[in-house]
């Protein structure tokens, strides 16, 4: 059984493991197009962000102020098999039901949040290690939406960043990448 959010989980995983797998261990200290995050931490973050949000389709409580090391030996492994138990995690129709006891979102809505790190935080690891970046473009139609319908309080809380400038002639991820206040030609302006 699947549902759209776990279908859509499914077509992003590919394109971001493929970049996790080839980030060198002499890249995590550079620096990336999220603001104060060297890659080693953003890494952890979306380590962090995989393994949350597989609990919270169970709609349990999670844990985000615990900042826990993923990088120790086999992370590139593990981090292939959490994101597979994150796709799975979403699959049943009734983690999409209702609204989060964690986040106080609809329960939709946090799938949608897992997919769209799962995406943009892919795009800012392979800028940010010289790594090609082609997510899958039923992903990217998908977060637009979800982007303008979260942008607004996701600026204000300091989780994205004000829109910049968009490309004339982008290709969609550019759009979506400008929407949460990334640069798509980073780290030039």
């Amino acid at each position: 059984m699947t549902t759209q959010t776990s279908d859509l989980l499914a077509a992003a995983a590919p394109p971001t493991l493929d970049v996790v797998r080839g980030i060198a261990d002499d890249q995590l200290d550079l620096p990336t197009p999220c603001r104060d995050y060297l890659v080693r931490d953003l890494l952890n973050h979306l380590f962090q962000v995989v393994v949350n949000f597989q609990a919270l389709a169970d709609k349990r409580q999670v844990e985000w102020a615990d900042k826990p090391d993923h990088l120790g030996d086999g992370w590139r492994d593990r981090f292939d098999a959490e994101t597979g138990r994150l796709v799975r995690a979403w699959s049943d129709p009734s983690t999409l039901e209702g609204v989060s006891p964690g986040m106080g979102m609809p329960q939709r809505v946090v799938g949608g949040m897992a997919l769209l790190d799962l995406t943009v935080h892919g795009w800012d690891l392979a800028v940010a290690t010289g790594q090609p970046y082609h997510p899958a473009p039923e992903v990217v139609t998908e977060l637009h939406a979800l982007v303008e319908q979260l942008g607004p309080t996701a600026r204000k809380m300091g989780v994205f960043a004000d829109p910049t400038p968009t490309p004339d002639k982008g290709h969609p991820l550019d759009h979506l990448l400008t929407k949460t206040g990334r640069t798509p030609t980073w780290p030039h302006p």
